[in-house]
């Protein structure tokens, strides 16, 4: 098995202020100064910049919840890769379930933005996941293949590495109810098949997958211990500093 360099992620989602950002990565950073993963926190557009600023000179990396597909132009309310460099992110989130069913990303929107995001040299975590209805009816797998097949579309093997998978069950986030540790590693056992299928098992070996979906301080070190699990995209636990910490800091 490579050795794959843990990468644990907070999504912000719509929540902090400016203030309120500032606040809590100068409250991390002492905290996960020793992390032996990447530590990334994925902020609100508006506070970007303060949140850049606040980790300076920290392991922390910043990251924004999307990015558009299109260089400039004509798409009132996005954002480009250009104007994320510009204020100093590094990460985007692509395709999470929020974004897919309340605002209508789809595969094809998704592969989109990915490309758009790895040319610019951002490094796009691209979610999937299933809803319980698809999971209870047999269709989980189909579900996933379909929406790395459609993610992955046209990229070559060569910009993989500019890329992390966010594995999220779409009935876990937010919900407070977790996979369990072999649930969450068989399916991200199978992301990594499909990876395969598409790559050749060598390249699959060397991306990362996330696993989200409520992972906290009370399961992190048992799904993190799982073979095919690199990290995690949280999102309650990385809203206050000492529980997105524990996280960060697991066993």
């Amino acid at each position: 098995m490579s050795k794959r360099t843990p990468i644990i992620a907070g999504n912000w989602k719509m929540n902090n202020t400016v203030a309120g950002a500032e606040a809590l990565v100068k409250e991390l950073a002492p905290l996960v100064k020793g992390a032996k993963a990447e530590v990334v926190v994925c902020v609100p557009y508006t506070a970007i910049a303060t949140a850049v600023k606040a980790a300076k000179g920290t392991n922390i990396a910043v990251g924004a919840q999307n990015v558009a597909w299109a260089d400039s132009g004509a798409f009132t309310g996005e954002i480009s890769a250009d104007m994320l460099l510009d204020l100093g992110v590094k990460y985007a989130i692509i395709g999470h379930s929020e974004r897919r069913t309340m605002f209508g990303e789809t595969d094809e929107s998704v592969n989109k933005r990915t490309k758009q995001a790895i040319k610019k040299g951002l490094i796009a975590i691209v979610c999937i996941g299933e809803t319980l209805q698809e999971r209870e009816s047999g269709a989980m797998e189909k579900v996933l293949k379909n929406q790395i097949n459609g993610a992955f579309a046209d990229i070559p093997a060569s910009d993989l590495k500019s890329v992390v998978v966010a594995y999220e069950p779409v009935w876990a986030i937010g919900t407070g109810v977790t996979a369990t540790k072999e649930q969450a590693q068989d399916t991200c056992f199978f992301v990594r098949n499909c990876l395969a299928n598409l790559y050749g098992q060598a390249e699959a070996q060397k991306i990362r997958i996330q696993y989200g979906g409520s992972m906290n301080g009370n399961n992190v070190d048992e799904l993190m211990a799982q073979p095919d699990i690199d990290g995690g995209l949280i999102g309650g636990a990385s809203l206050k500093a000492p529980d997105f910490a524990r996280v960060v800091n697991f066993n």
